[in-house]
């Protein structure tokens, strides 16, 4: 594996970055922060079509007469398509360019999402095809909504890789980590959101309606991405001095204002231990996310008999918590840079007290029967601490790579998370059935809790291991 290293000697010092940046602020425009809002709001709408299924989950385990493994099937697929069309994703948003990729993204994922309301059209169908050839049959409900989240996945992947480059493309390295961590927390909010808007939908007019219309917001968001968003250079709406910020640390570009060099291919990304640092960073964590994300409301029903309605208030508690840790989580790194430590080290360390708030799902399980608050919680650190480092995570791409590069090693990553995502849905379901079959099902909660509390310390040590110093890549000349 290689590595390239090059002295930050352009960087000014942390403190005197801090007050340039917030002097200059009235003089050098702010548009970029309307991006920032478009990728906000585009998070949001991801993680609300994402997560209808899982605040369902009760009220449809009774309708189909589903299983754990059942619903770690059905979750499993969208995490399984969602990890392949990660890697391609990447290299998608690259190739075609970041505004025509998130909007195509967008209107993928929205369709999936609706057609989750068609699922049982979509599981008769399947199966009848499947039956022609002589291919034993899925459940129907089953291989429908598997069908209908594949689809989700493969539109939805689009929307980090998307997201991260164009937070590139619109903001210098020291903001970099803080508009991350804006965009990112429309994660929680959409994750705050659903619950408060889902139970009532579905009670109201059916849970097909709650897809339908969750779906559909996904083409609001379109309208707005196709009025506002173009490339920097090409943007009327932000003046040069802006422009000038933005671009202050980009590599040399040539004369007519194009990047000089050339894009790496998958192959020369691999060949750098920064990838793989941030690989296993997404491989460790982010099934613990989607665990939190899918399994709660399963969780709250299985272990304390909450479902429907009842289900709002705690898990909105939960989803708010981890605002603060994307939005702090952002910001964190600036403290130890403050101090005196390089962007890399001031990330690793804080990346490093952000690994240690997890430890607190520890305590979920053995405090449990003190109320169902005290999981709740415990897990709401858990998930803030998720976000906190995430934020940090990504940044980390768009730090040591170069722009062109940004969308593939998301890409890659993306693949790497969602294949641990797979692997954490799957275990967990076998795990729910096996111990729900002897009596103890909250055995297999805490087990997957444990797994949950100590995965970032195991991450972090890899990625530190791996980059132990900073490091950037420059794209090679021809």
């Amino acid at each position: 594996m290689r590595t390239e290293t090059r002295t930050d000697t352009l960087m000014q010092p942390a403190g005197a970055a801090q007050a340039d940046s917030t002097s200059a602020a009235g003089r050098i425009g702010t548009y970029r922060w309307t991006i920032c809002a478009l990728l906000f709001f585009a998070t949001t709408v991801n993680y609300l079509d994402r997560q209808v299924l899982s605040l369902l989950a009760p009220e449809l385990t009774k309708e189909f007469g589903w299983s754990n493994t059942d619903y770690a099937n059905i979750t499993a697929a969208f995490q399984f398509v969602y990890a392949i069309s990660m890697l391609f994703a990447g290299r998608v948003v690259d190739r075609l360019g970041t505004k025509a990729a998130f909007g195509l993204a967008i209107v993928v994922w929205s369709i999936g999402a609706i057609m989750h309301a068609g699922a049982i059209g979509l599981g008769t169908s399947a199966n009848s095809l499947l039956a022609s050839v002589g291919i034993a049959a899925l459940p129907v409900s089953v291989i429908g909504f598997m069908l209908a989240r594949a689809v989700l996945a493969l539109g939805e992947s689009g929307n980090f890789p998307a997201a991260i480059k164009a937070t590139a493309e619109y903001f210098p390295k020291k903001d970099r980590a803080f508009a991350t961590g804006i965009f990112n927390s429309g994660a929680n909010v959409g994750a705050v959101l659903a619950p408060i808007s889902v139970p009532f939908i579905a009670a109201h007019w059916g849970w097909q309606s709650a897809f339908v219309i969750i779906g559909a917001i996904g083409f609001i968001w379109l309208g707005l991405w196709t009025l506002f968003y173009e490339k920097p250079a090409a943007q009327r709406r932000m003046g040069a001095a802006e422009l000038a910020y933005i671009t202050a640390d980009d590599a040399p570009a040539a004369v007519d204002g194009t990047a000089t060099g050339r894009a790496l291919s998958w192959w020369e990304l691999l060949g750098y231990r920064q990838t793989w640092a941030f690989a296993f960073g997404k491989f460790m964590t982010d099934g613990v996310w989607w665990f939190f994300l899918f399994w709660l409301p399963k969780y709250l029903t299985a272990q304390y008999g909450i479902s429907g309605t009842a289900i709002q208030l705690p898990l909105a508690i939960l989803y708010s918590m981890t605002m603060i840790g994307s939005i702090g989580g952002g910001w964190f790194p600036t403290y130890f840079i403050n101090q005196g430590a390089s962007p890399y080290d001031g990330r690793m360390k804080a990346m490093l007290v952000i690994a240690l708030f997890p430890l607190a799902v520890l305590l979920a399980q053995p405090l449990g029967y003190i109320s169902f608050w005290v999981p709740v919680l415990l897990v709401g650190v858990g998930a803030a601490a998720h976000q906190a480092w995430s934020a940090n995570l990504f940044t980390t791409v768009s730090d040591m790579f170069p722009k062109r590069s940004v969308g593939s090693v998301v890409g890659i990553g993306g693949l790497a998370g969602g294949i641990g995502g797979v692997l954490v849905t799957k275990v967990g379901g076998w795990l729910f059935d096996y111990y729900g079959t002897l009596g103890h099902i909250t055995t297999g909660y805490t087990i997957m809790f444990s797994f949950c509390a100590v995965a970032y310390l195991i991450a972090w040590g890899v990625m530190k291991t791996l980059v132990p110093r900073h490091t950037e890549i420059r794209e090679p000349q021809e």
